[in-house]
């Protein structure tokens, strides 16, 4: 069964059980008021008609034969009397059950066995005085009925009854609320498939379509833009697939982008070592094939610096989130940069803990990163830190040509470079391990720094305090490292 059939079968069960619990309790609220009604009538009736009217003393003297006798007849005739009200009504004795006086033809001592299955009821009404009524019955003309019983008044013995019949009006109008109940239902259950169409046509149509925009993701047609045009969740989801559709399209761009830089990058490196072993072979000299070897190991280590620098981008950045004093990540870096060109860093760190939550092996790999940046455009690398409004900063200056304004949107994107040598990935991961640790990388002017030129990287990090000491590096200090 589809999402549309399920949707409109679950509307419509829901909307008939509803109708059908509302209709069933006002049935019987219904059904319960109007019997009560009815039983307290009756008892008004019987009640009544025990206290004045019937002479106990008179009907008890009576027996068969006295049809005829004025006892009989004055009795008798309150009873028809009483017919105008119900339909018939009976005195008599609550130990066996023979008639006295009836409203119906008068037979004397007659063993009135209709109320048989009424003892209990009977028996309840002497018991209380006031009266008490049967539950319904049906009628030979297929009406239903009730019974009531009240005890006459002044009678010595207490077992003298007055029994009265009446119909139960009450349940023609209750039947026909009752069909009314039944049609609302079935009109509730049309309108609930009707309503489920619409609604499942607005929800489930926008959904096969998303589905479809799906299947078409998958199997890489993502030139069709996902467009919704609904502020609902549904349309939210179709903005975020479209994200998704944009997102893909960006990693696949840089997916093409890295195999093209790497196939560039290392064919390079392959040929120089090509080169090499070829003139290492033909070396004459022991020295100048040790020359050549030399060389053919500096193209080794470039191939093998350019594959990790794909490899710390391509992979996921786990971070092992502690707090840490950044001072000794930062003078580790320092100590592992290398300048070839005679690069002079000097490292500036305060006595003050620079304490941060982070991963003290991704900070030194964002610093060692930012400082090879800078050494290869620049002959002196400047390397501070401070805690700045509950952050801590990490700076690395140069006086090299800075970076152009048209740049600064650009360089941290991967494969973004203006060196002849180098993929672009190094100010990709810095911002990817700033990122990591929910902080931020920024450039700008060295001018804060005291080199009058060049390019300033800041990397800011979310600060940690209150955690106890920490271990420390030789801070204070202003060292060169040459």
């Amino acid at each position: 069964m589809n999402m549309r059939r399920r949707y409109t079968v679950v509307l419509a069960l829901f909307a008939v059980a509803l109708a059908a619990l509302f209709g069933l309790v006002a049935y019987q609220v219904a059904k319960g008021a109007l019997e009560r009604e009815l039983d307290q009538r009756l008892i008004w009736i019987a009640g009544g008609a025990a206290q004045v009217g019937l002479l106990p003393d008179l009907i008890r003297q009576l027996g068969p034969g006295d049809e005829e006798s004025l006892g009989f007849t004055g009795n008798r005739a309150s009873l028809v009397g009483l017919t105008e009200f119900v339909d018939a009504a009976w005195v008599f004795d609550a130990d066996d059950l023979t008639a006295y006086v009836t409203s119906e033809e008068p037979v004397i001592g007659t063993t009135l066995r209709i109320f048989e299955p009424y003892r209990a009821e009977i028996r309840e009404a002497i018991e209380n005085g006031r009266g008490s009524t049967t539950r319904l019955f049906p009628g030979t003309d297929g009406r239903s009925y009730k019974y009531a019983f009240a005890p006459l008044v002044n009678d010595p013995t207490g077992t003298t009854v007055l029994g009265i019949e009446a119909p139960a009006e009450f349940i023609q109008p209750l039947a026909r609320l009752r069909n009314l109940l039944v049609g609302g239902g079935v009109l509730a259950l049309l309108l609930a498939v009707v309503l489920a169409n619409v609604l499942s046509a607005n929800v489930v149509g926008p959904l096969e379509g998303l589905s479809r925009a799906a299947l078409r993701i998958q199997r890489g047609r993502l030139d069709r833009k996902v467009e919704l045009d609904r502020v609902d969740e549904v349309g939210r989801l179709a903005n975020a697939m479209e994200r998704m559709r944009v997102g893909i399209m960006e990693r696949d761009e840089q997916l093409r982008l890295m195999l093209a830089q790497v196939a560039h990058e290392i064919r390079n490196p392959l040929g120089g070592l090509e080169l090499f072993a070829t003139a290492a072979s033909d070396a004459e000299t022991p020295e100048e094939r040790e020359r050549l070897m030399r060389r053919i190991r500096e193209e080794v280590a470039s191939l093998n610096r350019i594959i990790n620098d794909f490899l710390g981008y391509a992979r996921p950045t786990p971070v092992d989130m502690e707090p840490t004093d950044v001072r000794i990540a930062v003078e580790a870096a320092a100590h592992l940069a290398l300048s070839n060109d005679g690069t002079h860093v000097e490292v500036m760190l305060p006595r003050e803990q620079l304490t941060a939550r982070a991963d003290r092996d991704q900070i030194k790999r964002l610093v060692l990163n930012l400082m090879r940046n800078a050494a290869a455009v620049s002959s002196r690398v400047v390397v501070s830190g401070e805690v700045l409004h509950g952050e801590v900063v990490i700076r690395v200056a140069d006086d090299g040509p800075g970076v152009p304004l048209e740049m600064r949107d650009r360089i941290f994107e991967p494969f973004t470079t203006d060196k002849e040598q180098g993929a672009g990935l190094g100010l990709a991961i810095v911002r990817k391990v700033a990122d990591a640790h929910g902080g931020r990388v920024e450039v700008g002017d060295a001018t804060e720094s005291g080199l009058g030129r060049g390019a300033e990287f800041r990397v800011y990090l979310p600060g940690f305090e209150d955690f106890g000491t920490m271990p420390s590096a030789d801070g204070g200090s202003r060292r060169s490292l040459s």
